[in-house]
This record gives structure tokens, C-alpha cells and sequence, in this order.
């Protein structure tokens, strides 16, 4: 017998959302956050193939809490069902990059010009003080020149 509750947010799953959702937890690898969310989802439908479980039951079942359960159902209805499984991108939490795209070509050209005298390539710490030095970036880190140019195919340089 279901538990019913009135909810504000309320998970009705397609057949072809409830095999995707199936097939994400049982093939393949995928971030922990995700299964869980899937198994909510799954266990929170309230179609007629769903189990429409309470979030108590839920949270639970599943070892987690009343709010990763509200948030669940909230991004699948305001957000639609791709967004329901994924992370949420919040612009605010995210630092500022350094080496935006003009500022990331001149260090790519920087790269691909002669190292300095008695030189035979650019180390990154060099890279790091001549781009200081060119006014390319105000400040940056070997280790942020490095990811940065890891980003770049192989081939590219």
C-alpha cells in the first residue's frame, strides 16, 4: 500500500525515464550523487509503474536526508529530467579564470616560441614569470599554466 502525502513536487516518470534511470544504476560507472538521485527519482515516482514511496521512507531506505530528497523532485519538475541527475552549477561558487581566451592563446604562442638563452624549452616556472613579466596575466601559478596548457590537444602545440 502507498503512503501518500501532498507534495508540492511530484515524481511521475515515462517508461523511457524509468529504463534510463534503471540502466544508469545497474551499467557502468557513474558519480555516487547521481546513483542516488536516480534511486530517489525511482523510488519517489508515483506513476503507475513507480513505487511512489514517502520521502521518509526514502531517506530511509536510501541513508540520506528529507532535503537531498526535496531537492530531487524540485530540480526534476522546475528543471526537467537531464537536470535532476546532474550537479548543479552555481557561477558564484566558481573562481574566475586566469587565462581567459586572448590570454590563453598568447601563452599557447608564448609556448611554441624560442625558450630563453641557455634554455632548451620553457619549464612552467618560466612560463609562469614570463607571462608575469608580458603582462599577459597579472598573476599566475607553474601549476595554472600547466592545467591550462593540458587543456590543449596534444597535437596543437
Amino acid at each position: 500500500m502507498r503512503e501518500v502525502a501532498v507534495k508540492k513536487y511530484v515524481v511521475r516518470l515515462s517508461s523511457e525515464e524509468r529504463e534510463t534511470l534503471e540502466a544508469l544504476i545497474h551499467k557502468g560507472k557513474h558519480p555516487a550523487a547521481e546513483l542516488l538521485k536516480a534511486r530517489i527519482l525511482l523510488k519517489a515516482d508515483m506513476s503507475e509503474s513507480g513505487e511512489g514511496w514517502s520521502d521518509g521512507r526514502i531517506a530511509k531506505a536510501l541513508d540520506t536526508s528529507l532535503a537531498t530528497i526535496f531537492r530531487a523532485r524540485q530540480r526534476l519538475v522546475e528543471d526537467g529530467f537531464d537536470a535532476a541527475l546532474k550537479r548543479k552549477h552555481s557561477p558564484k561558487s566558481a573562481r574566475p579564470r586566469i587565462f581567459d581566451g586572448a590570454a590563453e592563446a598568447k601563452l599557447i604562442a608564448l609556448t611554441c616560441s624560442q625558450p630563453p638563452k641557455g634554455r632548451v624549452r620553457w619549464t612552467l616556472k618560466l612560463l609562469e614569470d614570463k607571462v608575469v613579466e608580458l603582462e599577459i596575466v597579472p598573476r599566475a601559478s607553474d601549476n595554472t599554466i600547466g592545467r591550462t596548457l593540458k587543456k590543449i590537444p596534444s597535437g596543437r602545440i
